[in-house]
């Protein structure tokens, strides 16, 4: 991902109200980790496995946080019990940033990941949580805020998949 395109998510994120980060280094968005640890407005949390990022993320929201989750796709499989317990059975809102590896639309696809790329938004929609694919910066702020929105009034997780111009 460009620099630019990096900045531009950060400072959407901010402008959707995201204040707390939790987040598992991956290597599509992984430009956004010194925007955001460097921003005085936000607060980012390093975590061992997705789950836990789920669920730290899920105990900011309820302290009055606005949070984020950011993960490669992987961590959708690693944090499916969370996601359901946490997020959907108990209606808590977080927004997950995933970096959508092996779909059609990763520019740097690869045997590795097509098949977790064809499965990540089956699995999704089996979860019950909503998601936007995201392949450009193309009203990139007013989808962001968007995808806030609809997880602050359904009171449930809402998940962005980066593919395209974010995977280059």
């Amino acid at each position: 991902m460009k620099d630019e395109l990096a900045k531009r998510l950060v400072q959407s994120l901010k402008d959707a109200g995201i204040n707390f980060v939790t987040y598992l280094p991956e290597t599509r968005l992984s430009q956004i980790v010194p925007l955001i640890r460097d921003d005085p407005d936000m607060e980012l949390v390093a975590v061992a496995n997705e789950s836990e990022a789920v669920t730290i993320a899920a105990g900011a929201t309820l302290g009055g946080k606005q949070a984020a989750v950011y993960m490669e796709n992987t961590g959708i499989y690693t944090s499916c019990y969370s996601v359901l317990t946490v997020g959907k059975q108990l209606g808590v809102p977080l927004l997950l940033v995933i970096a959508y590896l092996g779909g059609v639309p990763d520019l740097r696809n690869s045997f590795l990941y097509a098949t977790i790329g064809k499965h990540s938004i089956p699995v999704l929609n089996g979860l019950g949580v909503d998601h936007t694919l995201l392949e450009g910066g193309d009203k990139l702020e007013a989808r962001i805020k968007d995808a806030v929105r609809a997880a602050n009034a359904l009171r449930s997780p809402y998940a962005l998949l980066f593919a395209g111009e974010f995977s280059e």
